[in-house]
């Protein structure tokens, strides 16, 4: 049975769900911890991890894997999920700050060794392998009680939806992947550490975070400190993550690059999510009017505009680049907070977070890229999004970045023109012919708009890169409390157009740009 990268971390969400006890209580930090759980005791610097890169950066890279003791060379799905995290062992588990945190057993695609340290007083420790801190279902191979399996990642909690249950909010694992919750809602996309080569001839590199260094909080915190190590053929580097758990559950990153070699394609604050299909496209044959846990790239440019470029699936590789300077913020974002728009049971994408990243400081000239991936799937994370930085990286020299992720339903709150909250398409017919009749270069485009301020006269600027649009028409739509905007696009026999349309009063925009690449199937 075959299995996508998408079903793994999915699953690292159930890990912890089986109830056993093999020692009673929760484990604490240093003290009064068992003797040989936490070790390799030294002091911790606040430039400790930095330091560490930047000297790994130096050396060369090393392809490390755990040696799996016999039976556990080539697990399968089913049994390495049997492998779960006893959740009466969590670490902090009742403390006064009401943070605790959880582990992942090696195994499966998990075979590169992740060290796990906490910090508390300015003194850091591993955390030592230990079976007992899981239990081993039926489906489940035994430990040797001999190799020492390291762990694969880490899982965050904290009681953001009762004030009686640790919720797991954050999962790091595999790669450098990571993703987060918000209060009331269930995962989907995820974010990276970084990306690099995406979408190249040669193939992407995917960099890893090899340890973790977890920030005891103190009694009264609200936020919880996580470093990271990241390592990779091409780059190291170090980073810090302060994170919020909330009704909008924030990150704030800090990282510094250390490049082995020139990097010319970069990605910065990367996102990856999946879009199978909506009333705008509609690859698949499915009962669900929409399938994806993101709609639309949304960007607000360092000039001031906001834009909204809903996603597609398409029939080949689509890559689109966002030029700017100084971007103020971009994210993938699932605008759709209603049932009725996916009716399904199971996947409740209604529920699942929007991703904005907010740079902190000047980023320069660049590019927000997204890919859009052929999918039939929607086990497939098909659509990827990111920061290019104009110039790259050079081996030799060191680059920061500071932004911060909001894990939310949506961003922002107070947005100050109308967005988008509707985009369809379809063929056009042609009623005057005899008999009526449809033409394939002619679609009929449908928009909903929503907030901000569309009261007065407003006119709609609608613009395509090829082909002719024509009757535009813009008015209130008193059922949907919106307005609507529809036009048609003949494509004159065109493979691509871009489109852009906006709602705008005298020369001021009143709405987000929406944009759009029409490709022909």
């Amino acid at each position: 049975m075959n299995f996508s990268r998408r079903q793994v971390l999915g699953s690292a969400a159930l890990l912890g769900a089986t109830i056993a006890s093999l020692r009673a209580g929760a484990i604490p930090a240093f003290a009064d911890a068992p003797a040989d759980l936490f070790i390799e005791r030294a002091p911790f610097a606040e430039d400790y991890v930095r330091k560490l890169a930047e000297s790994l950066a130096q050396k060369p890279w090393e392809d490390r894997r755990i040696a799996m003791p016999p039976g556990w060379e080539n697990l399968t799905y089913d049994q390495y999920r049997d492998i779960r995290f006893n959740p009466d062992k969590s670490f902090w588990k009742g403390e006064p700050h009401q943070f605790s945190f959880d582990l992942f057993h090696s195994g499966f695609l998990f075979t590169a060794p992740v060290d796990i340290f906490v910090v508390e007083n300015g003194e850091q420790a591993r955390i030592n392998y230990s079976p007992d801190l899981f239990t081993f279902g039926p489906q489940a191979p035994q430990t040797d009680g001999k190799t020492d399996l390291h762990y694969s990642g880490l899982r965050l909690r904290f009681p953001i939806n009762t004030p009686d249950y640790n919720d797991e909010f954050v999962v790091f694992q595999g790669a450098s992947y990571f993703r987060a919750v918000g209060k009331g809602m269930i995962y989907g996309l995820s974010a990276r550490g970084l990306a690099v080569d995406t979408g190249q001839p040669k193939g992407e590199e995917f960099p890893m975070f090899r340890d973790f260094w977890i920030r005891k909080p103190d009694p009264a915190a609200t936020t919880i400190v996580v470093e990271a190590l990241l390592d990779a053929p091409s780059v190291t580097g170090a980073y810090k993550f302060s994170i919020k758990p909330g009704d909008d559950t924030q990150m704030d990153v800090e990282l510094t690059l250390y490049p082995r070699r020139d990097i010319a394609h970069v990605g910065i604050a990367p996102m990856t999510s999946m879009f199978l299909l909506d009333p705008l496209t509609k690859p698949v044959d499915d009962f669900r009017p929409s399938v994806h846990d993101s709609n639309g790239l949304m960007m607000h440019t360092g000039s001031g505009e906001w834009l909204w470029r809903p996603l597609s699936n398409p029939k080949t590789l689509q890559v689109s680049a966002f030029i700017d300077q100084s971007p103020r913020g971009f994210g993938l974002m699932q605008r759709k907070r209603d049932y009725r728009d996916f009716i399904d049971l199971e996947s409740r994408y209604e529920k699942r977070p929007s991703l904005w990243a907010e740079p902190i400081g000047d980023w320069g000239q660049g590019d927000v890229e997204l890919y859009e991936i052929p999918t039939q799937l929607e086990t497939n994370d098909n659509i990827v999004a990111f920061w290019q930085p104009k110039d790259g990286l050079k081996q030799g020299q060191s680059y920061s970045y500071v932004y911060r992720l909001h894990w939310c339903l949506d961003w922002p709150a107070d947005l100050p023109v109308a967005r988008t909250v509707f985009s369809g398409s379809g063929t056009d017919p042609n009623y005057t012919a005899d008999p009526p009749s449809y033409d394939p270069d002619l679609r009929l485009y449908i928009l909903e708009f929503a907030g901000g301020d569309l009261e007065g006269d407003i006119v709609a600027d609608v613009t395509a890169s090829a082909g002719v649009i024509s009757n535009v028409h813009a008015a209130k739509n008193d059922v949907a409390k919106t307005t609507r905007l529809s036009f048609e696009h003949n494509v004159n026999g065109a493979d691509v157009a871009e489109l852009r349309a906006v709602l705008k009063r005298g020369d001021k925009k009143a709405s987000e740009t929406w944009l759009f690449r029409w490709t022909r199937n």
